[in-house]
Parts: structure tokens; C-alpha cells; sequence
């Protein structure tokens, strides 16, 4: 049936409370934590959740705040909490579906925010809040065709058939389920065909077509007996025998209605509880006619019992008309007023079982001699009937009202096909222009950037042309004279106090070289370490550090290191100053180094170049930093280098190489 095939798609916990649901009232709060627990399992982030998704369990709520969690995980429990909520407590659904709407909508979480669409469409439907349900089941199917999620579209059109059909516009319903059939047919998908088969065949079944609606059913069997157990006896089953019995209850054939009736009850609860409610019913009239009036009651109030904790008012409606219509026949007057003033003030807005219900009530109390009670609803079933046949005409001008307005837009779908296609003309050039555009700008922009990259290398040539000339000339002034020196001593046979001296102060070159040209204390400790050794004995260098210690690309620490020598060299030969400050800052996502001091300054213009200055540009230009100099005559210079990093790009951090 219609209810219970689109419950398939909201109603997946409803299965596994069913042996339960007589506890419901008085363990909810223990169920939901039970199911919360089952969800997400035993972590400290979960329990916090599952806490204070409950507005039941409010005693506990403090133990929410213990830890925090992320948005994602809380939009997931939100979700999962709205769809536990849907079956018993709609109200509580909606506010913690709105609640994951919420996040997913910031999150762009679609797929998800499909799900609770869906939620959300098909708990406002049980609530009766159908224009709220149109809305929610609109929403879901733009998206999902936004997506090109199929499965998902037609699960919109499904869920639009099934609002129609609660709402009784059957025709409607039926146009909605003919658009799915021929769709889950090509896409091979059985278990929804099953489904869109049985639904069909419902709608067939409450317009009075019974051959037509066994006809879809044997189709529907057919196709369920290909599927796995799980899929064929969690739901199909149960609703295509439920339907079997539905359509001989019309042709009065007891014995069919009861033979598929058992079989149906035979595999609930995995059926579910909407299957189940049904079954009862069924079986709760045939008892009826067969004058089994035990029987009878123990189905009526099982089914009365599972509409209650579903809160569907349909089902509630139909249980508690079955419950109604066996007081009456045991001529137990006022339970069976009572039974069907429930259903009448639970809600009187479902015409064809309201107007069994002040049938009920009327006749009821004709037989207490009530006479104006009786009045009243004697009038009001006579309403409800005028209201009947007004439906069924608005229904049928509606749907043709429907046909109008689609073969309309059918024509004007014609009319724009030629319309269309030069827009697409357009569309298409102005696309290749805009490629072509894009093409030469891209070509640009790489020409410029490989032009800054050769200047960039050409620069690191000449400092390293430069620096293998220095380390040239260290080794052979100072190591190879000291050496030669040492050769003689040897030769001349001087005392070995000597010539461990000499030696001494031999390895002492060698490793003053070596720092220079790669000081140990840059690799194994980065800038900060190498900054702090090289302005040892150096009385008048003052070095500052600001912000974290962070390990750098090895290229950008060497880079960085060798300008900010370069400039400290320059200013100690070249600025006569007095005090020279060296400032380095370093965070997370920049660095910035600035030399300054107190000598006599100098014109840019003119000493750049003379200084090395424009090698130290085109080096901090390679990994796109920025340069600066404020020289002023007399007063000193300050030096800045500011480099920002690029997350996660391989020129600057060591993880990434």
C-alpha cells in the first residue's frame, strides 16, 4: 500500500520497536538513549549528544557540556535524532530536524540535507501538515536533480504520491506513481518497482479497480520472490499480502481475506509497524463478520495500540473505527461511543473514516436514548457526506485542471525548442571566446611567472657562484696557509705542544668554514637556532625573537638565513654603526626579518646593486616575498623581509617535499 511503501523510505527504526511499543510511554527517555548508544556507540563526544538531543531526559543535560564536538557530528546526530522522533513524537522530530537543516545548510552538506528534507516532509505528512510536507518533498527533489541523483528524485515523486493519496486525491497520487514505474523499471531497480507496483496498485484498489489492483499485485509478487530475504520480508511481503486481503474483503471473500491476513501477520513485526497496524485491522473485521468477537477485540486494540505509537492519524482513525464498529455490534453502547469519540477528537478532518465514526456516535446514541446528541451527529455525518461527493468532484476538476496546465507547458516546451537552440548557439561561442580569452591570459601569467622564475635562479647562480668563490678563497688563505705552516713544523720537527696548537687551530678553520657554509645549528634547529649563533661575539649585533618556533622548507630556512647574513655583513663592513639589531618574527603563517641600524645610511638608488641587494630581492621573490629598505643619510637603515606561507605548498613546509 501507498502508507506503507513510502514508510519504507522514513519509518527503517519502526521495525525493531514493535515487541516494544506496549513500554513506549513510560522508557522513551531509556529508548532513546538506548538507540542514541546503538547509533553512535559508547564514546564520551556521543554520550554528550545523545544526551542533549532528548528534551526527555532534561535531568541529564548537564553532562552535554563536558565535551565539545564539531558541527558535522552534531548535524549527523540531529539527523539521527529527528528520524528516531518521526514514528512517536512529530513535534520533536521536526525541531531537531530544523535544527540539521540548519547545519547542513552551512555545512553544504546535500546529501545529508536531502535525508532530512525527506525527514522532515514525511513527519509533517503523518502530522497531517500537508502544504508543510509539499514544501519539505519539493525541496528534496530540486536538490536531487540539481545533483543528478536519481534514486533520490524518484524517491521525491514517490513521497508526493503518497502526500496526495494520505490526503485522499487519489488520481493525483496515481499520476505521481505512473511517472516512477516506467523510471525504476529501466533502471533495473527491483526492490523500488516492487514498491511503485504496489502502490499502483492500492490507488486502483481505493478507486474501486479490484481486478486491476490484484492485477499490479501479481506483478509485484513476481518480482519480490527475486529478491534477497531482507528485502523481500522486511516490507514487500507484508504489504503485498495486506493488500490481497484488502481487495477480497471487497469482493467478500473472508476466507482469502483471512488466508493472506495470517500470512502477513506471520511475518510481522519485520514487516514493520505500519504493515502490522494493517494486518490487525484486517483481521479485527473478519472476526467481526464472523461473530469471533474476542478475537476481533484483541486485533482492534493491538492495531489501536500501533497507531497510537506511530501517531498516524489515518491508521488511528481506522483502528479506532474497527474498535467502534465491534462495541456496536456487541451493542456495548457507550465504549463504542467512546471508542470513536477518540478517533473524532483526535481529528475529524478525514472524511471517510469520520463519517463512519458520527455514524457510530449518532447511532450509538439513539440506542441510549441521547436524542439530541444523536441529532447532532446525525447532521454531522450528513455534512461529511455532502463533503465526500464535493471532494470527489474537486478531485476529478482538478486533476483535469492538472492535465490543462501540463499540456500546456507541453506546447509552450514546443514553441521554445527553436528558441533554445539559438541560445545554446550563443551560448556555445560565447563560451569558446570566453576559453580563448582564458587560454591567452592563462599563457600571460605563465610567460610572467617563468620569467620570474629565471630571474629567481639566475640569482641563486650568482649567489652561489659568489659563495663557492668565497669558500675558494677561505680555504686557500686561511686553511691551506695554516696547513703549509704546519707542513714546516712538522718538517722542522718542533716540539708536539706545538704542533697540536697548530693543528688545533687548524680544525678550528675548517669548522669556521664549514659554518659559513652551512651552519649545523640551521639544519638541526632551525632559523632561530642559526640566528642565535651567528650573533655570538659580535658585540655590537643584538638579536630579538618574536612568535613560535617553526621548521621550514630547508631551501626557504637556507634562503632566508643567507639575506639576512648578507645584510648583517653589509652593515658591519659598510654602515659604521654603533648598534645593529637583528628581529626576527615567526607565526604559524608568515615570518618577517628586519635588520636596522644606527649608521650613516645611504641612497638606494645609487648602492643596490653594489651591495648585493638586488640578488637579496630576486632570492625572497622566488618563494613570493616581499623586500623593503629605509635608508635615511645620517640616521641608519632598516632592512624588512616578509614572507607569507602557502598551506600545504611544497615550497615551504618539510612535510610536503
Amino acid at each position: 500500500m501507498i502508507f506503507e511503501n513510502c514508510a519504507n523510505f522514513a519509518t527503517i527504526f519502526a521495525k525493531k520497536m514493535l515487541v516494544i511499543m506496549k513500554l513506549i510511554t513510560f522508557l522513551r527517555p531509556a529508548l532513546f538513549l538506548a538507540l542514541a548508544l546503538t547509533s553512535f556507540w559508547v564514546t564520551a563526544d556521543d554520550q554528550q549528544k545523545a544526551l542533549i538531543s532528548s528534551p526527555e531526559v532534561d535531568s541529564l543535560k548537564h553532562f552535554f557540556f563536558v565535551q565539545t564536538i564539531s558541527e558535522e557530528r552534531e548535524m549527523k546526530l540531529y539527523e539521527e535524532i529527528a528520524f528516531h522522533f518521526h514514528t512517536f513524537n512529530h513535534d520533536s522530530s521536526a525541531f531537531y530536524g530544523h535544527k540539521a537543516m540548519a547545519l547542513a545548510k552551512k555545512l553544504k552538506a546535500d546529501e545529508l540535507l536531502i535525508d532530512i528534507y525527506c525527514n522532515l516532509g514525511v513527519t509533517h505528512c503523518f502530522a497531517s501538515h500537508y502544504d508543510s510536507s509539499f514544501i519539505y518533498f519539493d525541496k528534496m527533489h530540486v536538490l536531487a536533480t540539481e545533483r543528478k541523483d536519481k534514486w533520490n528524485e524518484i524517491k521525491a515523486l514517490t513521497m508526493f504520491g503518497f502526500t496526495y493519496a494520505k490526503q485522499g486525491k487519489y488520481h493525483t497520487a496515481l499520476e505521481y506513481y505512473l511517472k516512477v514505474l516506467p523510471i525504476v523499471e529501466n533502471e533495473g531497480w527491483t526492490a523500488r518497482n516492487v514498491g511503485a507496483l504496489a502502490n499502483v496498485s492500492e490507488i486502483n484498489r481505493r478507486l474501486g479497480n479490484t481486478e486491476m489492483a490484484i492485477q499490479y499485485l501479481k506483478e509485484a509478487e513476481e518480482k519480490c520472490n527475486t529478491l534477497d530475504d531482507e528485502n523481500r520480508y522486511w516490507w514487500h511481503i507484508p504489504q503485498i499480502y495486506n493488500e490481497y486481503a484488502f481487495n477480497y474483503l471487497k469482493k467478500g471473500d473472508l476466507d482469502s481475506v483471512l488466508y493472506y491476513a495470517l500470512k502477513a501477520d506471520s511475518i510481522n513485526p519485520s514487516g514493520g509497524q505500519v504493515n502490522a497496524c494493517y494486518t490487525n485491522c484486517l483481521l479485527a473485521t473478519v472476526f467481526l463478520l464472523r461473530n469471533d468477537f474476542d478475537q476481533a477485540l484483541h486485533r482492534a486494540a493491538k492495531a489501536y495500540m500501533l497507531a497510537d505509537g506511530l501517531k498516524d492519524k489515518n491508521l488511528y482513525a481506522s483502528a479506532g473505527k474497527i474498535l467502534s464498529d465491534i462495541y456496536m455490534v456487541q451493542q456495548r453502547y457507550p465504549e463504542a461511543e467512546a471508542a470513536a469519540l477518540k478517533v473524532w477528537e483526535a481529528d475529524s478532518t478525514f472524511i471517510d473514516e469520520s463519517r463512519d465514526v458520527a455514524k457510530n456516535i449518532a447511532m450509538a446514541n439513539i440506542y441510549m436514548n441521547r436524542t439530541e446528541r444523536a441529532a447532532y451527529f446525525l447532521n454531522k455525518y450528513a455534512e461529511l457526506n455532502d463533503q465526500y461527493a464535493e471532494r470527489n468532484f474537486q478531485t476529478t476538476v482538478s486533476d483535469l485542471g492538472v492535465k490543462y496546465e501540463t499540456d500546456k507547458k507541453e506546447i509552450r516546451i514546443t514553441a521554445l525548442e527553436s528558441e533554445q537552440r539559438m541560445y545554446q548557439f550563443i551560448g556555445i561561442f560565447g563560451l569558446v571566446l570566453a576559453l580563448l580569452l582564458g587560454f591567452a591570459l592563462f599563457q600571460s601569467k605563465r610567460n610572467a611567472q617563468k620569467e620570474r622564475q629565471l630571474i629567481a635562479a639566475e640569482a641563486i647562480q650568482e649567489g652561489e657562484l659568489k659563495e663557492r668563490i668565497r669558500i675558494t678563497k677561505d680555504l686557500h688563505d686561511r686553511l691551506g696557509g695554516s696547513l703549509a705552516a704546519l707542513k714546516i713544523d712538522i718538517i722542522n720537527a718542533e716540539s708536539p705542544q706545538i704542533i697540536s696548537g697548530k693543528i688545533d687551530f687548524c680544525v678550528d678553520e675548517l669548522h669556521d668554514i664549514m659554518n659559513n657554509i652551512m651552519p649545523l645549528s640551521l639544519h638541526n634547529h632551525g632559523l632561530k637556532g642559526a640566528f642565535e649563533d651567528f650573533c655570538i661575539n659580535k658585540s655590537i649585533l643584538h638579536f630579538h625573537f618574536f612568535g613560535e618556533k617553526i621548521r621550514l622548507h630547508p631551501n626557504l630556512e637556507y634562503a632566508v638565513y643567507c639575506c639576512a647574513k648578507e645584510l648583517v655583513i653589509n652593515a658591519l663592513k659598510h654602515s659604521g654603526a654603533s648598534s645593529i639589531n637583528l628581529q626576527f618574527v615567526q607565526s604559524k603563517k608568515h615570518l618577517s626579518l628586519m635588520v636596522q641600524d644606527d649608521g650613516q645610511g645611504f641612497d638606494e638608488k645609487t648602492i643596490e646593486q653594489g651591495y648585493g641587494l638586488g640578488n637579496i630581492r630576486n632570492r625572497i621573490s622566488a618563494f613570493r616575498g616581499q623586500f623593503d629598505i629605509v635608508s635615511i643619510q645620517g640616521k641608519g637603515t632598516e632592512m624588512t623581509i616578509e614572507l607569507k606561507y602557502e598551506k600545504n605548498h611544497k615550497s615551504f613546509f618539510p612535510n610536503n617535499l
